[in-house]
């Protein structure tokens, strides 16, 4: 496509009718011993293949005028060649939709970053997807860029190592990061740049062993998944609990979509801020199940009970279908959205 439609190529089409140009007003004002204005209007008009408005008087100004026509067809069907090549290689649409896309990319806010697009970023990209989730792919590869053009995601050709590939992504105005690279060492160069540039960002990088899971942890990532420690684990219970990985597959988003999972926080600006579970009658109001509770120093209750208090910080971890669920967070939305 770039060899096609290259700057260069255009300039050797301009060089060419610039010099045909010169050439022609010299020749014209020598055999006619016309002016060096009306000699350029002639050589103008003469290459344009726009006509004479005169016929020129002797023979050699008439063999000016046929090369300088000849030149002329030569030129511009080289340009019209250089044309068609772009549009049937999809230059042009090739641009708008580039303008597009980086138009659409400025105006994401509070997106992901998924760094890296093989079979694990892909799956992210996927979930995220289905889950109504903005997100920007960055990767180097041929075959992840053309399979992110294909799937219709938002993409940044080139590397999560580089800061200016990251700023390109939105990094700045980003809510979270993932790390998916098939390589540990760009995985760990990618959450050093994106912790120095983000403190505050959500940054869940991939590992191959627990000795780089343990590298990106000091590197800053807050979350590692080791797919293959991960893969295995998962066949060994569904070997020796095979039940209770039934149910667990059931609950999860992707295996049961009657009962979901949801994260809500406890606001300052919630009134039911410092209430209990039972004085709030969770259960009898949304129908949702609140199954854990993050507290604001980072420990887990695991099992809730009905005393439990809910504060401002906490995070509920809870279960239910998706009405259960959102009747859950209008119950803790801040006033404001609730007036």
């Amino acid at each position: 496509m770039r060899d096609s439609f290259s700057p260069r190529r255009v300039g050797y089409a301009a060089a060419a009718l610039g010099a045909v140009i010169a050439g022609g007003t010299v020749a014209f004002h020598e055999s006619l011993n016309e002016s060096w204005v009306q000699a350029f209007y002639r050589a103008v008009v003469t290459a344009s293949l726009a006509g004479l408005d005169t016929v020129p008087r002797n023979d050699s100004a008439r063999a000016v005028s046929i090369v300088m026509v000849l030149a002329g067809l030569t030129i511009f069907a080289y340009v019209a060649s250089i044309l068609v090549e772009g549009i049937a290689q999809g230059v042009f649409t090739g641009a708008l939709a580039e303008r597009r896309r980086r138009r659409a990319m400025e105006r994401l806010d509070e997106h992901y970053v998924i760094c890296g697009y093989g079979r694990v970023g892909r799956r992210v990209a996927a979930e995220f997807r289905e889950a109504g989730i903005d997100y920007v792919v960055l990767d180097f590869s041929r075959d992840a860029i053309e399979a992110a053009r294909e799937a219709g995601d938002l993409f940044i050709e080139g590397t999560g190592t580089e800061d200016e590939d990251l700023l390109a992504a939105g990094l700045e105005r980003a809510r979270g990061l993932v790390a998916s690279s098939d390589s540990d060492a760009d995985n760990l160069y990618i959450t050093l740049s994106a912790r120095a540039a983000r403190p505050n960002l959500l940054i869940v990088a991939r590992a191959s062993d627990e000795d780089a899971a343990k590298k990106l942890r000091l590197a800053g990532a807050d979350r590692v998944v080791q797919p293959y420690s991960t893969a295995g684990k998962e066949m060994a219970k569904l070997v020796l609990r095979p039940q209770v990985a039934a149910f667990l597959d059931m609950v999860s988003t992707s295996g049961g979509p009657d009962l979901q999972f949801e994260e809500i926080e406890v606001t300052e600006t919630c009134e039911h801020a410092g209430e209990s579970i039972r004085d709030l009658r969770v259960r009898e109001a949304t129908g949702a199940m609140i199954v854990a509770l993050r507290k604001r120093d980072g420990t887990f209750d695991t099992t809730p009970t009905p005393e439990a208090l809910l504060e401002v910080g906490d995070v509920m971890i809870a279960a239910g279908t998706p009405d259960e669920l959102r009747r859950l967070e209008e119950l803790f939305a801040p006033r404001e959205a609730v007036a």
